[in-house]
């Protein structure tokens, strides 16, 4: 199963230094069947490109609580066993938990598919919707608008060799 962990920019040097992600259980995204209701699509690439904007959203929240990490959403693409996540059925349809999975176990960074990551022009929208998050939380559409435009934002692709050069 293919996996999304939100991390910041400390987080993935962490990671790198560790060589795995952790600690365990590790909060992820996934196409799960509360993402596939919510989403309404078949097509698994559109459901895993929903899967990787829930786990954006979660980088995003790491940054509102890290005020020292630089201002870049950090989501890093994992496949794990099918057995090593799950999501949890109390939760269900919770807006907040739409895609949410627990991982278990090790998960060795070198398992990694990708790493998606802010490019530079978005660092101010970030910025922004960072310190905007509780506020949108709250129900502030105004805050929820600038946290939209941080959304509005593509994470770049990259391949794992190239986590040095990012951190």
């Amino acid at each position: 199963m293919r996996v999304y962990v939100p991390l910041t920019l400390p987080g993935l040097a962490a990671a790198h230094t560790a060589g795995e992600l952790g600690p365990e259980p590790l909060v992820a995204y996934a196409v799960t069947p509360a993402l596939r209701e919510w989403y309404v699509s078949d097509d698994l690439e559109e459901l895993e490109y929903a899967a990787l904007n829930r786990a954006a959203l979660a980088s995003l929240r790491l940054l509102a609580l890290d005020p020292q990490a630089q201002r870049r959403r950090v989501v890093v693409a994992v496949d794990v066993p099918d057995r090593a996540a799950s999501a949890d059925p109390d939760r269900g349809l919770d807006p907040a938990a739409l895609g949410e999975v627990t991982v278990t176990g090790t998960v060795p960074l070198a398992k990694a598919a990708a790493v998606h990551v802010d490019a530079d022009d978005a660092v101010a929208d970030v910025t922004a919707a960072a310190g905007a998050l509780g506020a949108a939380d709250t129900g502030d559409d105004d805050a929820q608008f600038v946290v939209d435009g941080a959304e509005d934002h593509e994470l770049l692709w990259y391949a794992t060799q190239e986590i040095p050069n990012l951190i």
